[in-house]
């Protein structure tokens, strides 16, 4: 081959890639790669090897997570709504409620138990948020859900309340394993409700992760509870806290920082998350939690 010449690698017959030289202008020899010459077959195969090193491998599991994740000694499912009231109905939207749900919670024939309920303080505003217990599972709520609908009280109930609201939604839940059971407590307190929306196919890892994490806030009892959603949403987290008040909230969580293996976890669970939020929350004076 002649000095100064240049080599291009051009698509022979087959798909296959041949290099050959042509005479170069000013004596200097250059490489040239023609990428719109390379076959479809070889591109589609670097393109596998590429995704290879940054996808996400996610081990196969031999039993669903919820089975791994929630506690074993209990059946309880647990039920959270969220309701956006029209502002000016927000006042007369919790009487109401205070009048109708703790009928359902002190009732003997419901098999459940409001667990909270609050308004929005800094989060999305005039909205109520509600969670609720069923003893004994998806057959508890589906027994309430059966007994409610033919209660004439809960359907005109439901017809006022629904004039009130904008827009509504609710998950099913379960409870983490090593998380606390949320019972009731005395107030005042504030609460934060810590959304987050993870990446398909990690919860494992976020349960290997927060069995861990959960220990480091536990001396101020800010730890309510922890969930993860079934039914709605999926692949949802919910961990619920209580505080003092905003300043308590922060002192309590700065101080986490200074706790050895706090900041790992952090950083290992992090990159599992897709979308993350936050609510203060106010409760009314008919939720356990106070």
């Amino acid at each position: 081959m002649a000095a100064g010449a240049l080599l291009l690698l051009r698509q022979g017959s087959g798909g296959r890639l041949r290099l050959s030289a042509f005479p170069a202008q000013g004596g200097r020899s250059r490489l040239f790669f023609l990428r719109g010459l390379v076959s479809s077959n070889s591109r589609s195969a670097e393109d596998s090897w590429l995704k290879s090193l940054f996808v996400r491998k996610v081990d196969p599991r031999k039993d669903a997570h919820s089975n791994l994740l929630a506690k074993r000694e209990t059946s309880s499912l647990y039920k959270i709504q969220f309701h956006n009231v029209k502002p000016e109905c927000l006042e007369s939207y919790n009487k109401l409620c205070q009048e109708v749900l703790p009928k359902i919670h002190e009732g003997k024939e419901y098999p459940c138990t409001l667990v909270g309920t609050w308004n929005t303080w800094y989060g999305e505003q005039d909205q109520a948020v509600h969670l609720w217990r069923y003893e004994g599972g998806y057959p508890a709520l589906t027994e309430v859900m059966s007994k409610l609908r033919h209660d004439k009280g809960f359907v005109e109930f439901r017809k006022e309340r629904g004039n009130m609201l904008l827009s509504r939604k609710n998950q099913l839940l379960l409870e983490f394993s090593f998380w606390n059971e949320p019972v009731p407590r005395t107030g005042p307190n504030i609460y934060e409700l810590r959304s987050y929306q993870l990446r398909p196919g990690t919860m494992i890892e976020w349960g290997n992760y927060w069995a861990r994490a959960i220990g480091f806030r536990q001396d101020d009892k800010e730890a309510v509870g922890g969930f993860f959603s079934q039914i709605g949403q999926l692949y949802m987290v919910h961990h619920l806290w209580a505080y003092k008040d905003l300043q308590t909230r922060e002192d309590i969580r700065n101080a986490a920082w200074h706790k050895p293996g706090w900041d790992e976890l952090v950083y290992y669970t992090v990159p599992l998350i897709q979308e993350m939020e936050s609510r203060i929350m106010i409760p009314l004076p008919i939720s356990p939690l106070q």
